[in-house]
């Protein structure tokens, strides 16, 4: 059992973050977000792709102006992503559930009380999302891009909030590699109890993305590090959020849906395995329920493995045999093990526990 480290409870609209709230999986629209409809459909394809909270940019005005309209228009809690010009956060501050900003691009720190005391009229928490690659000068100079050096602008913004009497703050320490944004999350993790949001910014492609954020935030969930989360792709929303679910489920931090253990290919396999895999999570992607799910290709894996599943197949030579908690209960050619496996999967899904 991961046990979390405890941390302070803040809400993003109607999702908590923190304490003993469920990890939520974040995203971010590309649109321009002052093209409202775009940003809206957007949004709504990240709602029905599983996502808790979705972020949109605020580069100038108009986009500060459109949030109005779009937060109306969604259900899912809206963060309002700031660089630069902090009086934009003072628009988007009327409207949204969370204003994130990057203490190294905001400057003065007359700024950024100004977006405290707007935050706090609306009770409304603050993300301090330090970056690697654009920290403040003087945390730059002194340590370079490193893991210290965000440690220490994230401990400085920390306590120039506290000193203003706000503590609705959640924290992300990113860079663009995975042992440098370990190492900073691992150094700040004992120092408060401020919500973490992970993420490895600017991962890249899905495939580059997909390993360095397992890898990362697999590595910190485990450790019992983190409340929310990002898995920062360049490419198609959904896969996003697919991908941040699985890292919550496979880490063991979340159960929900089926595990499938299926064997790696070899010269031992009698079966097609490969489509039988792919029809089945096809399948059984609609399921919430945790169930562990076993297709084994040979005799010499099959029976071994399936006995600890709870729905299996274990095929043989042109047939096999379908098991649900160990037991046989049915032996099939193999054109039929697949139905009726999924058939055992549905009967059990609607099982209580």
């Amino acid at each position: 059992m991961i046990k979390r480290y405890p941390t302070k409870q803040i809400f993003v609209g109607n999702v908590a973050i923190g304490g003993d709230a469920p990890i939520s999986v974040q995203s971010m629209t590309y649109s321009r977000t002052a093209d409202v409809n775009a940003t809206v459909e957007q949004i709504n394809r990240l709602h029905f792709a599983g996502c808790d909270i979705v972020r949109v940019a605020v580069p100038d005005e108009e986009d500060a102006r459109a949030l109005k309209s779009i937060k109306e228009q969604i259900s899912l809690p809206l963060v309002a992503d700031i660089h630069f010009n902090y009086k934009l956060a003072l628009i988007a501050a009327e409207v949204v559930d969370c204003i994130r900003f990057n203490p190294g691009n905001i400057g003065e720190k007359s700024r950024i009380r100004e977006i405290v005391k707007a935050c706090q009229e609306r009770s409304i928490p603050i993300r301090i999302g330090v970056n690697a690659g654009s920290l403040e000068k003087e945390f730059e100079q002194r340590y370079g891009q490193s893991a210290e050096g965000m440690v220490a602008s994230a401990e400085y913004n920390i306590k120039f909030l506290e000193d203003l009497g706000f503590s609705d703050i959640k924290v992300s320490l990113k860079a663009s590699d995975v042992q440098r944004t370990v190492e900073a999350y691992r150094m700040l993790r004992p120092k408060n109890n401020y919500p973490f949001h992970l993420g490895v910014t600017e991962a890249g492609t899905i495939f580059h993305a997909t390993i360095k954020s397992a890898i990362g935030l697999g590595t910190l969930l485990l450790e019992g590090i983190g409340d929310t989360m990002r898995v920062s792709i360049t490419g198609e929303l959904e896969e996003e959020i697919k991908v941040g679910r699985a890292i919550l489920k496979d880490s063991g931090v979340a159960k929900e849906g089926p595990n499938i253990i299926s064997c790696p290919t070899c010269g031992r396999i009698e079966a097609d395995l490969v489509s039988a895999v792919a029809v089945i999570e096809e399948r059984t992607k609609h399921i919430k329920k945790p169930l562990d799910l076993s297709v084994m290709g040979c005799v010499v894996n099959a029976i071994g493995e399936a006995k600890h599943a709870d729905v299996a197949i274990a095929y043989g030579k042109g047939s096999g045999l379908v098991m649900v908690k160990g037991e046989v209960v049915a032996r099939l050619s193999e054109d039929l093990l697949v139905d009726r496996f999924v058939e055992e999967v549905e009967k059990m899904a609607r099982e209580e526990d």
